[in-house]
């Protein structure tokens, strides 16, 4: 489970990247809600133990039952989809973070056994445990020779 594939969007801003676009667009997108908030990307950690790999996610504030994971033809894509509530009172005076949509995608190797991957969401963790197959080696036999 070593190759990963994710959805970045725009990369995030970088002091370099920010002086980049002032002089490329001027400083009305600097200024903008989603300029300094444009990455899609959720950072993942990946452990690995004898028994299996464990990956941890962070993604604070969402529900559970909203996060979609699957497994296809040996990619586990992992994805959360947001959707926007309507508030009936009161308007935000300052709004400094907000929950996004995202879509992260890993190659799952040979070792994974697919058929036993398990998730967990506390605290704002996504823990997923992905179990290796049991490693069979090949028989020694001796071959007689006629």
């Amino acid at each position: 489970m070593y190759n990963a594939k994710a959805n970045y969007g725009i990369m995030p801003k970088t002091i370099g990247g920010l002086i980049e676009d002032v002089f490329q667009n001027g400083f009305q997108n600097m200024f903008s809600e989603d300029a300094w908030n444009e990455t899609k990307y959720v950072p993942a950690n990946i452990k690995e133990t004898d028994q299996a790999y464990e990956m941890q996610m962070i993604a604070p504030g969402l529900k559970k039952e909203d996060i979609k994971i699957n497994v296809d033809r040996n990619i586990l894509q992992i994805s959360y989809e947001h959707k926007e509530e309507k508030e009936s009172t009161g308007k935000w005076i300052r709004k400094e973070y907000k929950l996004q949509t995202f879509r992260r995608s890993f190659t799952l190797n040979e070792k994974i056994k697919t058929t036993g991957i398990s998730a967990a969401y506390n605290d704002g963790i996504l823990t997923i445990v992905l179990p290796k197959k049991e490693v069979v080696e090949p028989a020694s036999q001796q071959i007689a020779v006629n």
